[in-house]
């Protein structure tokens, strides 16, 4: 092949090569020079620091009883990302620069948090706490950030380089942009940007849900003041139920503590405990909604369970998952019930779940819904459990579902049915219906958390409630009390004693009188027939 010819009869390869030629012989500046290698290296320099920060700009801390890891991206404009998986992320416009701060807030530490929940005054300091834990998690974040920036910076330089002095000066120029960066950062910081994020998730819904949380955090310290006071007055509670009726028939017996709708609420488990020690309890039973979203930090709260030192049985309401299910049941003494029956405490218990997951709606049983679908659907969990009790050959003693709703289905199936979800007590009689004998009797269980954080939203908190429930030799219920447990600034401990009145032949059941409130800890015992 023959090179094409230019006008003066010169190849253009020959062109080309003559041109490379003169222009290697321009005599370049120094100080051209310079600015060709500073950009190269400025250019190295960025290059390091990003891949530096993406790789290992992060660092695990301790924030309160969460575990956290906080990492630092670059950004066009500065943030703060606060993750709280699975229930979303808050956005936070805190400061300016390229660099964006995340905290993914991770498990629950165990001994922390059974630590908050067994000290009525550690919910005060963790909250003091939090803010030097985050400054002490944000510096470890920063000497990290610039250690990594300048380390990548030297390793690339040298690399594209192979020169110890460039790679150096890499490094030097990572360090100002890092430092710089964190400097911007930390000089244009808002504290009270916190007041206004971006919700993601389903925590879009936590405004509505929570409420304001500056008072509802007030409020909880407050009620975190009176905590010691009212587990005092349980003890001196139980002092005073031992004058009052059927106390030597029932000693002995079989003693059950019926509580649910904990929602997370750590005020509870000191209660808890007062009661199964003070009352001698065999066995505690949970109808439900231990947590509010069922999510995987959430499960260490029913650590506490372990500590309680007798059978916990426990069935899902419909803010608890699988995993909440799970953890549950890997307590020392819990026993998980999904559809099923067991011995426990000498008693015959079933119990089935929730049929429902509904974690995205409120606490308040209100957001659960009440569509003729839904009736349904929880209407034949309890048909399910009654199968299934059929199918076991034997009575049970005790049924267990969470909303009260499933409880027409095991009508004369057993005695007594224990459920929860509404938020406060009630005791129904169930019809007698053709093929029934005995009808069954349903209590409805109040709150034992209190309706969790947002029984801190009305100007009257929403009081702690659970039961003990007393069975004779024959295990069949002979009676119960309801303890009611003040809210905040209210020390109160009320009790109401009910006395079952075995009803003869023909003879219709009567209500009980609701419950006597004192504002003195001493309790008020009534004996009367079980309530409808």
């Amino acid at each position: 092949m023959i090179d094409p010819v230019t006008d003066d009869g010169e190849t253009k390869p020959r062109r080309l090569t003559r041109v490379r030629s003169a222009v290697r012989r321009v005599p370049w500046s120094r100080l051209t020079r310079r600015a060709g290698v500073s950009s190269a290296i400025l250019g190295v320099a960025v290059i390091g620091v990003v891949v530096g920060v993406l790789l290992g700009a992060r660092a695990q801390t301790d924030i309160g009883p969460f575990q956290a890891e906080m990492s630092v991206r670059p950004a066009t404009s500065g943030e703060t990302e606060v993750l709280i998986p699975p229930l979303g992320a808050l956005h936070i416009d805190s400061h300016d620069g390229p660099l964006r701060l995340t905290v993914q807030l991770g498990a629950l530490d165990q001994g922390r948090t059974q630590a908050l929940i067994s000290d009525p005054s550690g919910i005060t300091r963790a909250s003091q706490t939090v803010v030097d834990d985050l400054q002490e998690g944000i510096l470890r974040l920063g000497f990290r950030t610039v250690s990594v920036s300048v380390l990548g910076a030297v390793i690339i330089g040298l690399l594209v380089f192979r020169s110890t002095r460039r790679a150096a000066w890499c490094g030097g120029v990572a360090l100002a942009v890092t430092v710089g960066s964190l400097g911007l950062a930390a000089g244009t910081l808002r504290p009270d940007s916190i007041e206004q994020p971006r919700y993601e998730g389903l925590l879009v819904n936590a405004p509505a849900i929570v409420g304001d949380a500056r008072r509802i955090a007030q409020d909880y310290g407050k009620y975190a003041e009176q905590l010691k006071t009212i587990v005092a007055n349980v003890s001196r509670i139980y002092t005073t139920v031992n004058k009052l009726p059927i106390y030597d028939q029932i000693d002995g017996g079989i003693r059950v503590l019926h509580v649910s709708d904990l929602h997370l609420n750590p005020s509870a488990w000191p209660t808890i405990r007062t009661v199964v020690d003070q009352f001698d309890i065999d066995a505690v039973i949970d109808t439900g909604d231990i947590t509010d979203w069922g999510s995987e930090p959430e499960a260490t709260y029913v650590g506490s369970i372990s500590l309680l030192g007798v059978p916990y049985v426990y069935i899902r309401g419909n803010h608890d998952s699988a995993v909440t299910a799970g953890a549950v049941g890997r307590q020392r003494g819990a026993v998980v019930l999904e559809n099923q029956v067991v011995d426990v405490a000498g008693l015959r218990i079933a119990g089935i779940g929730d049929p429902r997951f509904t974690p995205d709606k409120e606490t308040s049983p209100s957001g659960s819904g009440r569509s003729r679908q839904v009736i349904e659907q929880v209407y034949n969990a309890g048909a399910q459990l009654a199968a299934t009790i059929r199918a076991s050959g034997k009575p049970a003693n005790l049924c267990l579902v969470h909303d009260p709703e499933s409880a027409p289905a095991l009508n004369g199936v057993c005695p007594t049915i224990l459920s929860g979800h509404l938020h406060h007590r009630e005791v129904r009689t169930l019809p007698k219906l053709p093929g029934i004998t005995t009808p069954s009797r349903v209590l409805v269980q109040g709150s034992t958390g209190g309706a969790g954080l947002r029984g801190l939203e009305g100007e009257q908190p929403t009081p702690l409630q659970m039961s003990v429930l007393y069975f004779d030799d024959t295990k069949t219920l002979q009676a119960y009390d309801d303890i009611q447990l003040g809210g905040t600034g209210q020390a109160q401990v009320t009790l109401n004693r009910t006395v079952i009145d075995r009803p003869q032949p023909g003879k219709p059941i009567t209500p009980s009188p609701p419950p006597t409130r004192t504002p003195t800890p001493t309790p008020t015992g009534t004996t009367a027939p079980p309530g409808d």
